[in-house]
This record gives C-alpha cells, structure tokens and sequence, in this order.
C-alpha cells in the first residue's frame, strides 16, 4: 500500500517534467552565426563528487518565439516535492556551479530548476563569437522564465513555486515578476539591478544601426588563464570560486568572456524598467545579500519584501565560504518554508466561525 502511495505521489511530478520537456519550440534562430545550444557536460577530472550533477539530473531546452533556445536542468525527490524552485542564473554564470546547492534543495523535498539566458551557458546564441555575451534584448530571457513558471503553476497547483535571481538573474526575475510571473515568492540573491555606467553616444549608435554584437571592450574572449571568482574577490571560498573556470576548460561550449555593446544597452533598459515597476510589485520577496549593496534600495521600494543581510559575503554567496554559505541556505530556506505555509493556507482557509447564540 505504501508503495502504490508513493508512486502517486511521483506521478504528477513525472507527468510535469515530461510537460517541461514538450516546451522545446525550435523556432527559427535564423542568422548565419548563430551557434547550437549544448545540452550536456563533461564532469572537470579536479571536482570531487560533492560538485558533480545531483542524481536525476536532466538537461531540456525551452524557446519562445523566434528567440534562441534557453537550456535549463532539473532534479527533483523521491517524493511529491514540497515546493518547485527556479533558479536564474548570474551573469556568464553556467548552471554546473549551482549543483551543490541544488543537491541541498533536493535533499530539502524541493524540485530544483536551473535557467540559462539566450546567449550564454549552454543556451544557444543570437550571433557573432561563440564566447561573447550577447543579447540585443532581455525581454527573451524574461518571456522564458514567463512560460516556465506559468508551465510549473498549472501543471502543479497544489506545489508553490520560488523564484531565485542570482546576479543579473535577479533583475530578470524582478522583471518577470513584474509582467505577471506566477510565482509565489521571489528571493534576489545579491542581485545586480544596475550597470556600472552608461553607454558612448557613438556605443549607442553602433547598437541602433544593427552593430551591438560588437564587442565592449578588446579582449573580450575566454581566457583559459583569467583570473577565477576566487581571484577577482567574488568570493571568499577557494575551490567553490575555482568552479565556473574548471567546468570551461572541460566544456568550451561553456565558455563566456566579455560582453557586447548590445548586451550593455539590453541591461540598462531592463534596469530602468525594473526600477519604474518597482511600487507595482506585489510579489512577496527577500534580498539575500552583504550589507549596503545595490539590491537595499530595491527591496525597500517594493512593497513586500526583506532583507536578510549577510555580514562578510561577497558577489556570489551560493559559492561562498561555508560560514557565509550556511547563512544564505537558512535564509533561503526559512523564506521558502514561509511561502510554502501561506500557499497551503490560501489552499485550506479556515472555516468561518459559527457564532454562538446564548439562551
């Protein structure tokens, strides 16, 4: 009995992966520099298992319209999950460096999803070198997180579904909520909601007559010999800032270097956007992050969230030493376990109470 029970359990999560595999809409990439999506990897010979795919791992694609096709992986439990958590992507960020944590939230009774944006990781590209990081537009990035959570909500009513921004993944999140994301809670981990600077005129004008596949900057390709997160300060924990270098070298389909003019101009139009439907957000949310960063003066602007602040933790806290990591898994955790309550009580109300009448 208990086993016929547990395989109903497993059947609507079986039948949602399935329905998220069905979401692959090869629409035409058209271009002749266009690149293919790469939908698998090689495990680097220096990572130990602790870093390695979780067990069920599987790789799918998903596209909307005429935009490249996004890769995405997903791993859920044994059981019915207690929650479906979409996590987004920092900036040339692949979704390998997040295998530890998803491990955790599977370990935790959640579904992990992990997204890629057009144009980076192992999502197909718009165009030009297959190592830059190009995008003429966000609004591609955020119709995808659109369809994949609307695609989660129906085919399983009855699970909640989290939202995780990870860097710049957290002003797609922001802005996928803002244009109706059907989710039930939003976390921005230290989120990058603004460019450092503002375009040339003569960069802005390279982009408006079709040229924003240029280049930022010289130089902009994959370097085996760059300088990790460890390196650059992202992070204070050698070997998880070692992670993204060691799963390039293995993967060239993973490599990602500088980025374009048209990527610039994409991130400061969604980072304005972001901020106008700031006081429209409704979507309850908590910014996971060092004191002082950017991502404060978002949070206070809308009009459900909270900070949870993490004292020493840097660029990339999911990859940070294990003090500052731990501190970001409870509030991680503590958030979704919230959500997951108020989602079974919108479910299950309370029955109005019958007023007593006395003789």
């Amino acid at each position: 009995m208990r086993g016929t029970q547990k395989h109903e359990n497993l059947a609507p999560m079986r039948r949602l992966i399935a329905l998220a595999g069905l979401i692959v809409l090869l629409s035409g990439c058209g271009g002749t520099d266009d690149r293919a999506p790469f939908t698998d990897s090689r495990i680097p010979p220096s990572l130990g298992p602790g870093f390695w795919a979780p067990e069920g791992w599987a790789w799918g694609l998903i596209g909307v319209g005429e935009a490249p096709v996004q890769r995405y992986g997903v791993s859920s439990t044994l059981t019915a999950p207690r929650a479906n958590i979409l996590i987004l992507t920092g900036q040339g960020e692949t979704a390998e460096v997040w295998f530890e944590t998803v491990r955790e939230l599977n370990a935790a009774g959640h579904t992990v999803w992990v997204i890629e944006r057009a144009g980076q990781g192992g999502s197909a590209r718009y165009g030009g070198p297959h190592d830059l990081i190009h995008a003429p537009t966000f609004d591609d990035d955020i119709a995808a997180v659109r369809t994949l959570t609307r695609t989660l909500a129906q085919g399983s009513p009855d699970t909640p579904v989290i939202l995780i921004g990870a860097g710049l993944g957290g002003l797609v999140a922001l802005r996928a909520v803002q244009q109706g994301a059907a989710v039930d809670g939003l976390v921005l981990s230290a989120p990058d909601l603004k460019p450092d600077g503002a375009l040339d005129g003569w960069q802005i004008w390279l982009a408006k007559v079709g040229l924003g596949a240029i280049p930022q900057g010289l130089g902009a390709g994959w370097k085996r010999d760059a300088p990790d997160a460890f390196a650059r300060g992202l992070t204070g924990d050698r070997d998880r800032g070692g992670l993204q270098a060691a799963w390039q070298v293995a993967n060239p389909d993973l490599r990602m270097g500088g980025a374009s003019l048209g990527w610039r101009g994409a991130f400061a139009e969604a980072s304005a956007a972001a901020s106008d439907g700031l006081a429209a957000t409704r979507a309850p949310a908590l910014l996971l992050a060092a004191p002082g960063g950017e991502g404060e003066a978002f949070c206070s602007a809308l009009a459900m969230c909270r900070a949870a602040t993490l004292p020493g933790a840097r660029a990339l806290p999911h990859l940070d030493r294990p003090a500052v990591r731990a501190a970001w898994r409870a509030g991680l955790e503590s958030f979704v376990l919230e959500r997951i309550s108020a989602h079974e009580a919108a479910r299950f109300p309370p029955p109005t109470a019958t007023p007593t009448h006395g003789l």
